[in-house]
């Protein structure tokens, strides 16, 4: 592949990084960095096009990053722009990296399915987006039953409390992101799946991307007077306590799997009834109970879930031009069977006992 490319990326928070190359025999050529960025010395520009021509056009993100810093003398300031940056806009031009608008969005609003079809269809739809049968998609969840989703490393004997499952009724699936397990009563949570390619957190590490895929949701309880942040690697949390968690998974076909699941009404009691939440995983949060760990949304913001969602969707619509989608018979059967096949079975449950 050859030619001349083309790409563009704004800092978070600075300025717009544009990077004009050639493609020629698989390297890069008459490469042209550019933008509303400043730089100091002004001949810094010269060396940092110098650094990337020739480089190869597969080369990674911190191969680009790496080469960029090394041409920068100690002196030199960068204001409103980095290598990092720099290396992200390189590539773009390459069509590796992309942004959230260079995707045509779909949203899939609240569907009440069984818990099974609901963990079976996050692996359904992820692979559809790596094999290019579904556009990258946002999926709200919805449920009926009382369920407790356990992380994929998890073990179901030292995360569920089995007589207290068996006491309320609760059934225990395991999902294919890492992460703890949610408690999940119909209505007492928000959850949503985001179903995109790895290009579009091409040049973040794991921790940072956390954060990124997760602006919006920022955003959005903003809007329902919920000051919410990111508590590293993956708890959205308030100043009143945490409000919930991420999780990801990363396939070998370029799609990944952000998943996140927040309180909204939650018992604090029977959750601990169900859950085995011990002193050590709350011992580093300066807190004396799982219970004052998950502070509800409903609790801060007065509203019903539905108005919460409402948000949530418009806010995804407005800033990435998402357009409504539904999931297809196709992909409802896959999940059926892959229920059937994988997440429905012993083998898969008790995978970590």
């Amino acid at each position: 592949m050859s030619g001349h490319r083309h790409g563009e990326y704004k800092v978070h928070g600075g300025k717009l990084v544009v990077v004009d190359l050639d493609e020629e025999a698989g390297r890069l050529a008459n490469v042209s960095v550019s933008g509303d960025f400043f730089l100091e010395p002004d001949e810094a520009l010269d060396d940092i096009n110098a650094a990337l021509n020739g480089m190869a056009a597969d080369g990674s993100h911190a191969d680009y990053a790496a080469a960029v810093e090394a041409a920068l003398s100690p002196d030199v300031v960068l204001f409103g722009f980095s290598a990092p940056a720099v290396a992200t806009a390189v590539r773009r031009a390459l069509a590796k990296a992309t942004g959230w608008r260079d995707h045509d969005w779909q949203l899939i609003g609240p569907q009440v399915l069984p818990i099974h079809l609901n963990v079976a269809l996050d692996e359904v739809l992820t692979r559809r987006v790596g094999e290019g049968k579904r556009q990258p998609t946002m999926r709200i969840w919805d449920w009926d039953e009382p369920s407790v989703v356990i992380g994929s490393f998890q073990s179901v004997r030292n995360e569920v409390d089995a007589d207290g499952a068996e006491r309320h009724g609760v059934t225990v699936v395991r999902r294919i992101t890492g992460g703890g397990a949610m408690f999940m009563e119909h209505g007492n949570a928000i959850t949503y799946s985001l179903y995109l390619p790895q290009t579009l957190v091409d040049g973040l590490s794991f921790e940072a991307s956390y954060a990124f895929l997760d602006a919006w949701t920022m955003a959005a309880l903003e809007k329902v007077g919920v000051e919410a942040f990111y508590q590293p690697l993956n708890d959205i949390a308030t100043p009143e306590g945490k409000i919930g968690g991420a999780a990801q998974k990363r396939l070998g076909n370029g799609a990944m799997l952000h998943h996140v699941t927040m309180s909204y009404d939650i018992d604090a009691d029977k959750m601990t009834d169900v859950l085995r939440i011990g002193k050590e995983k709350i011992s580093d949060k300066g807190i004396a109970s799982a219970k004052k760990r998950v502070d509800p949304l409903r609790r801060q913001t007065g509203l019903d879930r539905e108005s919460i969602i409402g948000t949530m969707m418009d806010t995804f619509r407005d800033r990435y031009g998402a357009s409504d989608s539904a999931i297809t018979d196709e992909e409802l059967a896959a999940a059926k069977d892959l229920v059937e096949a994988k997440f429905a079975t012993g083998e898969w449950l008790h995978r970590v006992p």
